[in-house]
């Protein structure tokens, strides 16, 4: 009877184990602030919307900027959400994607890592990206294919400093 116990117990250890590796609900309650300085030369800005809540609650700024150079970079302004595991920020095809089914079928390009759930973060735009195909910006949980938060991107065409 002690060896059943004894097994019954090593394996609910193991299962939440794995549950807690594969949900992360330590990090709903856990910040991962961000503090980017926004490129400091003259940009103009190409789009920029809010953010507003899909799945969680999402709040901030989003620009798309050009530097003088050409790159193009996303920026993040007063940026906040919920963390949690394996968050991307992607360019969306769409100005509203809910689940996978929606994101594979509207397209999407991948911006990377979200670099924290809180602060403000710079997203270098990949050389080449047609602008005028992507109509949001979501942070989208990759772990369970959903839009934690989208910003829907209108026109913008001021100088930022």
């Amino acid at each position: 009877m002690k060896q059943r116990t004894k097994l019954v117990l090593a394996a609910g250890i193991a299962v939440a184990a794995v549950a807690w590796y594969f949900f992360r609900p330590d990090r709903a309650f856990i910040d991962a602030r961000v503090s980017e300085a926004a490129p400091n030369v003259q940009s103009t800005v190409l789009l920029a919307g809010e953010f507003r809540p899909r799945t969680h609650d999402g709040r901030g700024l989003a620009q798309v900027l050009e530097l003088p150079d050409g790159q193009r970079v996303l920026r993040f302004s007063s940026f906040e959400t919920l963390n949690g595991p394996d968050l991307q920020v992607y360019l969306l095809a769409a100005p509203d994607v809910r689940d996978r089914a929606g994101l594979e079928t509207a397209g999407f390009v991948t911006l990377g890592a979200l670099k924290g759930n809180v602060g403000d973060q710079n997203y270098v735009i990949p050389p080449g990206t047609d602008l005028s195909r992507y109509r949001a910006v979501s942070v989208w949980c990759r772990r369970f294919g959903v839009n934690f938060t989208t910003a829907e991107l209108a026109r913008g065409g001021q100088k930022s400093s």
